[in-house]
């Protein structure tokens, strides 16, 4: 069966089965690499994307969950939040190893585009979901905190 996809705000029509997880189809179907697999169960976080704004673990999704919605992978991450997070993780060294990275950038800009002034909480439990292996909490709780300022600044301005 086909199943028609929005993603990065382009149509994609890909006749497969309708339990193929997203995560593959935009893998190996649309050469969209940069969400990644980690487990398999929706514990890590690192094939998390955008399914309606909301970060979503993609290996467990269905692509017949999929269809109908709006879905953004890191690659089609244009928004304010999503570019302040991206500069924030350069500017403060955030990865390490850099595997669990695309997942936390997506997780992290969901976050900031609801809530552009977390606390310490908020950012602790909208990240719990990801795992990261290199143990770069700290840094990753800056970039975010980083990436907020860059869009207050930007609010402000």
């Amino acid at each position: 069966m086909a199943y028609r996809l929005k993603i990065n705000g382009e149509i994609h029509e890909l006749d497969v089965e309708g339990d193929l997880p997203l995560l593959w189809a935009v893998r190996d179907y649309l050469n969209l690499t940069g969400s990644k697999f980690g487990c398999g169960l929706a514990q890590c976080g690192a094939c998390t994307m955008h399914v309606d704004g909301v970060a979503t673990r993609t290996c467990v999704l269905s692509i017949s969950q999929a269809e109908g919605k709006e879905i953004t992978t890191i690659e089609g991450l244009t928004s304010v939040a999503g570019k302040a997070v991206k500069q924030a993780w350069v500017d403060a060294q955030v990865p390490q190893c850099g595997y669990c990275q695309s997942g936390q950038v997506m997780s992290a800009t969901a976050l900031l585009e609801s809530n552009s002034n977390p606390t310490d909480a908020e950012i602790e439990a909208a990240m719990s979901g990801n795992i990261c292996r290199c143990g770069t909490y700290s840094r990753i709780k800056s970039g975010i905190k980083l990436a907020a300022q860059a869009i207050n600044a930007v609010e402000v301005a």
